[in-house]
């Protein structure tokens, strides 16, 4: 399984954007291309619940299931239907209030899509950046640092 990359984030995105229904295969993109605890060993309820929800063809259930399998730090905060479309907003502190609280809001057609659309998201910015075990430290010293003898410290 693949982690999440910026290329693949984006296609994802606009796949989501331009569908009109999700289906099997579609899931089975969505799951490869962005999950990495699915199929979950530690979580086997969890994962049968997803793949049970997907072959009954329960989209939106699926789609809840699998945020909550990938990432439990995330939660919906709000699904509205206004003008022919679902607004779904994801958060990680669903207790503050909207103007305190960083929230990811996507829209579509399609409950099951404005949520996964979300997830995918969510999941983007939850995928820690590619980092060496050993900090790095910048070459370039300025020359307004220069050395310091003190003498006098009484």
């Amino acid at each position: 399984m693949s982690v999440l990359s910026e290329h693949t984030s984006t296609d994802l995105a606009d796949r989501l954007r331009d569908a009109y229904a999700v289906s099997a295969e579609f899931m089975a993109d969505i799951i490869s291309q962005t999950c990495r605890r699915f199929p979950s060993v530690g979580q086997s309820g969890k994962t049968s619940r997803v793949e049970r929800l997907i072959q009954s063809g329960a989209w939106t259930d699926a789609a809840i299931a699998l945020l909550d399998l990938e990432l439990p730090q995330w939660q919906i905060r709000r699904l509205v239907y206004d003008e022919g479309e679902w607004h779904c907003a994801l958060s990680r502190e669903r207790e503050l209030p909207d103007w305190l609280d960083q929230s990811i809001e996507t829209r579509h057609a399609d409950l099951a899509l404005a949520i996964l659309s979300g997830f995918v998201e969510a999941q983007r910015i939850s995928t820690p950046d590619s980092r060496t075990s050993v900090p790095t430290v910048r070459r370039g010293i300025s020359s307004l640092y220069g050395p310091l003898l003190v003498d006098n410290i009484g």
